[in-house]
């Protein structure tokens, strides 16, 4: 890292603040460490899930400027079926879509020129079609970095092959393969692309193998999710499962983890607790409530409710990126069991800083361990807290961030584009997508 500050643009399709879940965890975390060295705008959509000024002045507070733009398209229910419906009598995925609000470019072409920055970061794919190579009449253009949270298309495509309605699976079908044209053209468009893991790397140098690649781990405030004094003890009987509720990852995981795992559970100790704490529960969710089972929906601290399990769950068998679920458990230093792939990209030796089952048996089989062995659970927890503060805090991941962002803004200095490039392809100079 140079002495000298940057000035980065931060542009996403949701507001990361206040973080509520992962993804926001994830941009929160890294520009609030980033701004301590550099200078961080935000430009932001924001739909009617969130409170917009709750959200200004939660990014205030580390963004020089925060431009808030509505995002109409962004509607559940009945809305959210009608774009469906729209996007496949379209080229473009239901994605690119969604997140194409008319008032974006307007409100980037005015801050962009306006005031020159080094680099404009862009949070998933689904925006990199707008116009951001701009700068202020006679300055160079910002080098452009994507945050690949995780490889959407092969999200996509998992979700598609999993889920057991036709309708949907045809849907699905159709639309990750748009999505991940668009993707790889995104990739493409952009001076750099990191990852949250080494897999993902790898599988974005298999679509563009010329691509400038980092890997920026998920992470967690190791300061904020810790053990405390205060904190009630781990009671001997909770077991717990959290995150965004809405999901289609985390949705099948839970009701994969309650209908074929935790019976198992139960019928050896039937004391045991299952907790699902998270935002938006979805109706499926809602229906696992019942003895044994409680579905608390979103918690304003997790702290408390994670110093008294007695181990984290994360039961996901579709998925990409890594899950800020569990590096978060690990700073609370919690034993935690998982699936192979909800531990992907997180360099955790099993055995010694998790449990690792992928089958009903075997995963059912590592909880009782935890519960019947309170021990074993105080050791993982040990060396997962330990893990956590030598590799996955939020202010190492923005240091090596702040680092790539100077590798790309040298290598794009050397070889400024005369036209600005948008990620369909289409040379443009400004305008609408």
């Amino acid at each position: 890292m140079t002495a000298d500050r940057l000035k980065v643009l931060c542009l996403s399709q949701l507001p990361p603040s206040p973080p509520r879940f992962g993804a926001q965890a994830r941009m929160h975390g890294l520009m609030t460490h980033l701004a301590r060295d550099h200078d961080v705008t935000a430009v932001a959509l924001v739909d009617g899930a969130f409170d917009p000024e709750e959200c200004r002045r939660a990014m205030a507070r580390y963004c020089e400027e925060v431009v808030l733009v509505p995002n109409p398209a962004a509607t559940g229910g009945h809305g959210k079926r009608r774009l469906q419906l729209r996007s496949l009598a379209s080229s473009r995925s239901f994605e690119r879509l969604l997140y194409s609000a008319a008032a974006l470019q307007p409100a980037l072409d005015r801050v962009l020129r306006r005031r020159r920055f080094d680099v404009v970061n862009i949070e998933f794919p689904y925006l990199a079609h707008f116009d951001v190579r701009q700068a202020p009449p006679g300055m160079r253009p910002p080098a452009l970095a994507l945050d690949a949270h995780e490889v959407a298309y092969d999200l996509a495509g998992q979700i598609a092959r999993s889920d057991g309605s036709l309708v949907r699976r045809i849907y699905g079908e159709i639309n990750w393969r748009k999505l991940r044209t668009e993707e790889r053209a995104a990739f493409r468009a952009v001076d750099g692309i990191y990852a949250c893991s080494t897999a993902d790397e790898r599988r974005i140098l298999a679509d563009v193998p010329s691509a400038s690649t980092a890997v920026i781990p998920n992470a967690a405030d190791v300061e904020h999710y810790q053990p405390r004094p205060s904190d009630p003890p781990a009671d001997g009987r909770t077991v717990l499962f959290f995150g965004l509720l809405s999901t289609v990852p985390n949705v099948d995981g839970i009701r994969f983890f309650v209908r074929e795992i935790w019976p198992r559970i139960a019928a050896r100790r039937p004391q045991a607790r299952c907790r699902i704490i998270g935002a938006r529960p979805h109706p499926s969710v809602l229906e696992l409530a019942g003895p044994g089972v409680e579905v608390v929906g979103f918690v304003d601290d997790l702290r408390p409710h994670l110093a008294a399990a007695a181990a984290l769950v994360v039961p996901l068998r579709v998925g990409s990126g890594t899950r800020l679920k569990i590096v978060e458990g690990m700073a609370m230093g919690k034993p935690i069991v998982s699936t192979t792939l909800g531990a992907e990209g997180i360099e955790a030796a099993p055995g010694r800083d998790i449990l690792i089952a992928d089958d009903p048996a075997g995963f059912a089989a590592a909880v009782l361990s935890l519960l019947e062995d309170p021990a074993l659970g105080v050791r993982l927890g040990r060396a997962a807290r330990e893990l956590s503060v030598a590799r996955y805090s939020w202010s190492a991941a923005a240091s090596r961030l702040g680092g790539f962002y100077e590798q790309i803004i040298a290598a794009h200095g050397a070889s400024t584009p005369s036209r600005s490039r948008r990620a369909d392809g289409d040379a443009v100079t400004s305008g609408a997508p």
